[in-house]
This record gives C-alpha cells, sequence and structure tokens, in this order.
C-alpha cells in the first residue's frame, strides 16, 4: 500500500511498534507512525516525557496485552526515534473500538488489538481524510470480558439504557409507561418495580427499566415523551 498516509500500533513493552516505526521509516520517512497504549497502563507515554523508561507502580485496563509497568530498555531508545506521537484511550473507548470491530469486520479483537481503532475513531489522532492502516494485533479476550465489553458498547453507543421512572403507586402507571416506549419503538430487556424508601413520597414507587434503543437521540425522544407525560425521571 504506497500510498499509506499513517500507521497505527498498540504499545505494551513497544516491541511491535518499534519494529513497524522502523521498517516504515526506513521505507518510507513520510509515512506517519502513531502508538497507542490504555489510560490505565501508560508506561511508554510517561517514559518519553520523563526522557528514559519509567517504572509505574500499577497499571490497570481491560487491554491486558499491553498492560505493561515499564517499556524495555531498546524498545524505548527506537520509538523515540522513530515515532512521530503516542496517544492514550480510555477502556470505554477501547470497548466501543471492540464493538465496532464486532459489527462492521466480523472480527473479535482483544483490547490491545482495538486501541488504534479507538484512538482513530475518538479523533486521538491528526489523521481525519487520510489512508491509515490500525494494526489489529490480536484476538485473545475472554469471553466474560468480551461480554461485558458488548454491553459496555451498546450503552455507549446509546443502543442500551437504564432509565428509572417516580412513579405514583396506583393502578394504570406500568401501563402507560409501557405504552409510550412501545409508541416510540424502543425495546424492553427487564423491568424493576419497588415501592419508595424512606425520604420520598409514601405513594411513590420507582421503576427501573432497560432498553434496546437505537442511539442517543432515540433516548431523548423517550425520555422527553416520558417527561412529556408528566412522569419523573430520575
Amino acid at each position: 500500500m504506497p500510498d499509506v498516509d499513517a500507521v497505527v500500533a498498540a504499545i505494551g513493552g513497544g516491541g511491535l511498534l518499534s519494529g513497524v516505526a522502523c521498517a516504515i521509516k526506513n521505507l518510507n520517512p513520510n509515512i506517519k507512525v502513531y502508538g497507542v497504549q490504555a489510560e490505565g497502563a501508560p508506561s511508554m507515554v510517561e517514559s518519553i516525557k520523563a526522557g528514559k523508561p519509567v517504572h509505574l507502580d500499577k497499571v490497570s485496563t481491560i487491554a491486558d496485552g499491553i498492560q505493561v509497568k515499564e517499556p524495555g530498555e531498546h524498545t524505548f531508545e527506537y520509538i523515540k526515534k522513530y515515532v512521530d506521537d503516542i496517544v492514550t484511550v480510555s477502556d470505554d473507548e477501547i470497548a466501543s473500538a471492540i464493538l465496532a470491530l464486532i459489527e462492521s469486520q466480523k472480527m473479535v479483537a482483544e483490547g490491545a488489538g482495538a486501541a488504534p481503532l479507538a484512538a482513530v475513531m475518538f479523533n486521538k489522532l491528526p489523521v481525519k481524510g487520510k489512508k491509515i492502516v490500525c494494526i489489529v494485533s490480536g484476538g485473545n479476550i475472554d469471553v466474560t470480558i468480551l461480554n461485558r465489553v458488548i454491553k459496555r458498547g451498546l450503552i455507549r453507543s446509546g443502543r442500551q439504557q437504564t432509565l428509572c421512572i417516580e412513579l405514583q403507586d396506583k393502578p394504570g402507571q406500568l401501563v402507560a409507561v409501557s405504552k409510550i416506549i412501545a409508541d416510540l419503538g424502543a425495546n424492553v430487556i427487564s423491568v424493576h418495580h419497588e415501592r419508595a424508601g424512606e425520604g420520598t413520597d409514601v405513594t411513590a414507587a420507582y421503576l427501573r427499566i432497560v432498553l434496546e434503543t437505537r442511539n442517543f437521540d432515540h433516548v431523548q425522544h423517550i425520555s422527553d415523551a416520558l417527561t412529556g407525560a408528566g412522569f419523573k425521571l430520575v
């Protein structure tokens, strides 16, 4: 691909990006090379700032493939020499990138593999309108974590939403709420109804309802319709 503008890769210890950056800059120094780390494990970012390899006391991220406390001594030197910039992404952004790969490419990526795409998706790099290669470097993700990641991604994209509604504890309230939600095309996943506790009206009740929605505009439309009908969102 001779017309590539930039290549983006994840950084743990720095081995992958060191090799990629060294090769690319020797083939074509005009191609930008960017590194991506998780916000919870920014060892290379901190090392570049300090001018020497830095050891972090604690790291925490769903991207366990790049959950590294200290970069390699040699990889640090290569990255300092050849890489144009390094950015960080949050676990929520990584989760969204994993979900995007599943939906658009039918590809299951681990957190470290999806981190480069997360950096591009969430505008962490100056690459808009350019031809970019994101290196998706692994698919070794635990099924339990994948399930959580998918749920998190749905919430972040507005396709799953939990609403808590304060109701008057009288017949017909649940029916009225359900009709508004159904008329607006949302799907109910679960419903929990309970009497209000201390500090609230004695006749009040709470309805906690989990919905499948299209996007944040759809969620807002439903919220506006409920408040417009006199219901109080908590």
